[in-house]
Order: C-alpha cells, then structure tokens, then sequence
C-alpha cells in the first residue's frame, strides 16, 4: 500500500561560523514533525543542509587564513555532528558547494533569463554585509539594516535582476486562497501588509563585488546572488531539472509540505522563493512556517553580547533528551521563548523528574514489589479507572491535532495533562495501602494495569520529542514482565555547577567614575599593519588616533594583517609605552574574548573619525 508523502526541510544553516542552540532549536522541531508523521504512516523526506556561498563568508574565511571550501567544509562537518548527537533524523543533508546543486542553480538562473523574468541593470542602494541584502534609503532608516541592525553602506553594481512585480498580484492571490500558506498569522500579515501591499521592487539576483558563489555561465564575473541559489536548494536536493526528466526524489516529494524557517527570513521564503517557483511553473510549498527567535534571556543571541548558548554545552550537563524537551515545551507558537539555566532547571526537575520521571518509577517499582512485574489477570475494575483511561483517547486526540498544526508546547502540554491525571489518580487509589491485605489483590492489579496502560499510551506521544527516553520507557513497560530500570531524569540540584553557557570573567574590584575618566579611550584608523619578526602572537599596527601611533597587539593567530588595514578599532591612548620583541607598542586595542581560542577585536562603528572620544 502507498504511504502518503510529507516532505519537510528546514532553512539551510549559513555556513559562516558554528550554529548556536537558537538554529539548533529549528532542526530539533523539524525533527519532531518529522517523527510525528512517521509514527501517523507517512513517508517521510526531511531535508536540511548548509547555506554556504556569499561575501560573508569569502571574509569569515580570509580572516580565518582559510580557503572558503575549506572553511565551509569545517561549517558543515560541524554542523552535522551537532545534528547528529541532538538525533536529528533528517534523510538528506544538502549543501550549497555540492556540484549538482551549483550546476542546476545555473540551469534555473538561464531558463529565468532566457525566458524574460530575469534581466540585467545596476543596482545603486544601501548595503547590509551581513545579511547580503540591498536597502532603499526608507527601508534602512538610520543607515541600519532593517533586518540585523548592522550598519549599512552606499553600494553600487552591475547586476541582474527577477521581475517580482510580473509575479506579484497572482501571489497575492494565492495567500489569500490558502490561508494556511504563511504560519503564524501574523507573518502572513506582515508579509501581505509590509510587502505585498505597497509594492514588490524587482529583486537583485547576481553580484559582481565577490566571487564566492555560483558562477552565472553566460555572463563572467556575475555569481548567482543567494536568493536564487540558497533557496533553490529545496528542489535541487530532490534532483529537480529545468531542462529534463527530475529525479524520483522530485516526482515522489515535492510540492514541499513544510518549509520550517525563522521568522527573520519569512519574506524570502513567502515572497521571493514562491516568484520563483512560479516563474518555473512550479507547484507552490503547502505552508512556510515562520517560527519565533529563542532568546538568550531577554536578548537576542549575539557573539557581541557574549550571550551565546550552544547546544554542546547544555546536552553534555543535562542531556539530549531533556535539551530537546526544553526547546519544544518553553517555545511558544508565535511568540519568542526565553533559555536561563534557572528556566530550565526548574522545567527539567518539574516536568521531567517529579511527573513523568516519578509516575514511571512509582508504577514500576510497585508491579515489581507487588507482583514480580507480572500483573494477575484477576482484577478488579473500578469507575476511576475508567474515567483515567478515557482521558487517553481525548489526550491523543488533542495531541495529535496540536502537533499536526505545529504547536509541539501545546503537544506536550495535552501529554502532561494525562501524567498529572496518573499521578494523581496513584494518590486517589494509594496501591500501598491495597496492598496490605491479600483480599484487595485484584483492586491492586487493576490499579497498577491502568498506570501501565497511561505509561504505554504516553511512550509515543513523547517519542517525536524525546525519542532516547521513549525506546527506554518502552524497554521498561512493554514486555512481558514490567521491571524498574534506570531513573531516566534524575532531579538537577539548584546549587549543581552551571553549565559552560556563557564563560564568565572572574570577579574584579569595583571601580569609580573618576578610574574610569582616567582612560583615554580613542577611535583608531588602522593604516597598515604587518607581523612581528620572530613572534607568531604579535601584529604592529601603525593607526591614526588623531595622531600617529604604533601599537603591537597579540592578535597574530586570529587576524591576517590585511584584514584589519582600514578598520577602526578602540585604543587605549594613554597606555603607557612598552617595547615587545623590541618593538615599540604605544598604546592598547581593546579585544573581547570568550576564551583563549576566540578574540574578536572591537571594531567602532563606521563613519567615526580618527581621534573621535569613547566614553
């Protein structure tokens, strides 16, 4: 019999530096969508991958000495393993350097040109490096990007450009028709408000400034911008051909069911990627699921904050399964959720040891010290039975119906409502007390094979979200004889060692304002700089603080001197002078680091002048 097909991917992960646990959060959701029409019979493809072309990362790599494939190959082997060890089950893995996707992504931009919805201009705007993007001066208010904040800056390029306009009032059409094409529906509303509404301009789709990217064939020195290369990804993983017979994978799975994405790149998905399709002649995706950030406290995660979480750190304290568990039950559906140590403590030990962990060990531990974990098929049925075991029936019902409109922390919360029953429904019945007298045996029985049928009816609703504890509970509670295993959450003591989150420095006195005035903290033009002889530490750099200085900072081993000549950095002017290696190094750059492995030197903000005063 054909099983129905749900295909489902995740963005692809921008291969310019390792995944924090906020892009982790968006593969361990897909996964657990994933698992959930698995379990329903569906045939299954997910599909997630690496973004890996672009100016960002030509310079992430320069800066690191590295080629830019071999630091995308670092990126992606990383990723994978993270993948790996939070038991992603995707089925393929794309990434954007794979020559077949780099030689359709050229056939898709030639069959768009050749057949008019691509042509060739010049863009003049404001420049966002960090997210490659173009900004008309109203949308970059302030000289920022509207998207990450950065600062932009005046660009100007030869270029080719896709008619989003041709595309425009059709797409309009079909969100309007397909309610469910953009989740949340305050996404679909900022989409249609923000951008559709006042007019698409024609998008950017080649650049000339960089190399790193797929070359556009007909036309030397033009690379495919992003948009039409990352985005493409989803079709090309499948063996899609713009010019023949696509892949089975193709005919098997695509339209896409669910593009699972971040809320901050909704517009490419539910604007440009659709455009795109349907200038192919393409069936649009189902639905584009923008979920919300995970915030490091009450900020975004950011290197610069030092506020950074990675996945590693919490799954080597508390394990995978109870990172995963966190992840889908703190996030909301369409609002940004929130990751403390104390937060999540207090969610592991309530949810995870005292619930599920306490109503498996209790239930357990009595059939093995009542009945050898062989429960007698004499028992005696009571109403409260009864009505517990009806509660499954309505659990799975809502359950199911949350997680099938990707609301796993409703999911979870409908699974927590029948553990709540069962252990309270464990003090109504008090199976200690029945087992003082012989003459209750079969009320006991019948107590014990109503918490087993609720653990076993449990197994699979934890599953999607939690598939290492599952397969154990399974282990404990579906054979023939029931017997206590291992305690599978184990309760975290509040005063435990914190995890390697974020490294804190060590406490130092406190300072006045008047320390504090004594430093003479300047903006610093950086006009040459070169390494030091005999030294693979040290950098002498030659700046303009509003006058001539030359600094030797011990930064060798994480900037290449030509990465920083033009940059601007904060000096410490009135250091006192000192020779190292017998150079002379009049004053300090500041550096920020989160250990011995990671300095990121800290770079003012463009537009400011030599000599200019930070306090």
């Amino acid at each position: 019999m054909n099983r129905p097909k749900y295909y489902l991917t995740t963005s692809i992960t921008y291969a310019s530096r390792v995944p924090h646990i906020g892009n982790t959060y968006e593969a361990v959701l897909t996964d657990c969508l994933a698992r959930h029409k698995r379990a329903q019979g569906f045939d299954v493809y997910y599909l997630t991958g690496t973004d890996e072309h672009g100016q960002k990362i030509e310079e992430q790599a320069k800066k690191d000495g590295l080629t830019p494939q071999a630091h995308v190959d670092k990126i992606a082997g990383e990723l994978r393993r993270i993948w790996d060890f939070m038991d992603v089950s995707y089925d393929g893995f794309i990434r954007t350097t794979d020559p077949a996707h780099e030689k359709i992504v050229q056939k898709i931009f030639k069959k768009l040109y050749e057949q008019g919805d691509i042509y060739k201009s010049a863009y003049e705007g404001l420049y966002c490096v960090a997210c490659e993007a173009f900004y008309t001066e109203t949308q970059a208010e302030g000289h920022r990007c509207p998207d990450c904040g950065a600062e932009v800056s005046p660009a100007r390029e030869e270029a080719y450009f896709l008619k989003l306009s041709r595309y425009a009032d059709r797409l309009m059409r079909h969100i309007e028709a397909h309610p469910d094409f953009i989740l949340p529906e305050s996404r679909r509303n900022e989409m249609i408000n923000n951008f559709l509404k006042p007019g698409l301009q024609d998008l950017c789709v080649s650049r000339t400034s960089f190399s790193w990217g797929v070359p556009v064939d007909f036309d030397p020195g033009h690379v495919v911008y992003v948009w039409i290369d990352a985005l493409s990804n989803y079709i090309t993983a499948l063996g899609y051909d713009p010019d023949g017979v696509s892949g089975p994978l193709y005919q098997k799975y695509w339209p896409a069911d669910v593009h699972v994405i971040g809320k901050d790149i909704v517009r490419f998905h539910a604007i440009y990627w659709p455009i795109i399709l349907m200038a192919l002649d393409i069936p649009l995706p189902t639905t584009i699921l923008g979920h919300p950030w995970l915030l490091s406290g009450d900020d975004k995660m950011s290197k610069s904050k030092g506020n950074v979480v990675y996945a590693r750190d919490l799954v080597d304290e508390f394990g995978v399964d109870a990172v995963r568990y966190y992840l889908l039950r703190e996030m909301p559906y369409n609002a940004d959720g929130t990751l403390t140590r104390d937060q999540f403590v207090a969610r592991v030990n309530s949810d995870l040891a005292n619930d599920l962990g306490n109503l498996l060990s209790r239930t357990t531990a009595m059939c093995e010290k009542y009945f050898a974990g062989a429960l007698s098929d004499a028992v005696e049925a009571a109403p409260l039975d009864a009505e517990v075991l009806a509660l499954i029936e309505q659990t799975e019902a809502r359950y199911h119906a949350a997680l099938d409109a990707f609301q796993t922390a409703n999911a979870l919360a409908e699974a927590w409502k029948l553990v709540a029953r069962a252990n309270k429904y464990i003090d109504e019945t008090m199976p200690w007390a029945l087992a003082k007298d012989e003459a209750n045996r079969p009320r006991l029985a019948a107590v014990l094979k109503t918490l087993v049928t609720v653990l076993r009816a449990l197994v699979p609703l934890i599953e999607p979200a939690m598939p290492r504890a599952a397969s154990k509970m399974r282990a404990q509670i579906e054979g023939e004889v029931i017997l206590k295993g291992e305690n599978l959450f184990p309760r975290i003591e509040a005063e435990a060692k914190a995890a390697p989150v974020v490294e804190k420095t060590p406490a130092i006195p406190e300072i006045t304002i008047d320390d504090f005035a004594r430093l003479d903290l300047r903006v610093a033009r950086v006009l040459s700089c070169e390494p030091v002889a005999g030294s693979d530490k040290l950098l002498c750099l030659q700046v303009d603080a509003g006058e001539p200085r030359q600094v030797v900072s011990g930064i060798a081993r994480f900037y290449k001197p030509e990465a920083l000549v033009g940059r601007s950095v904060i000096l410490v002017k009135n250091l006192k002078s000192v020779k190292l290696r017998g150079v002379m190094s009049q004053g300090m750059i500041l550096c920020a680091e989160n250990n011995d492995d990671e300095v990121s030197v800290l770079f003012a903000p463009e537009g400011m002048k030599p000599g200019a005063k930070v306090r």
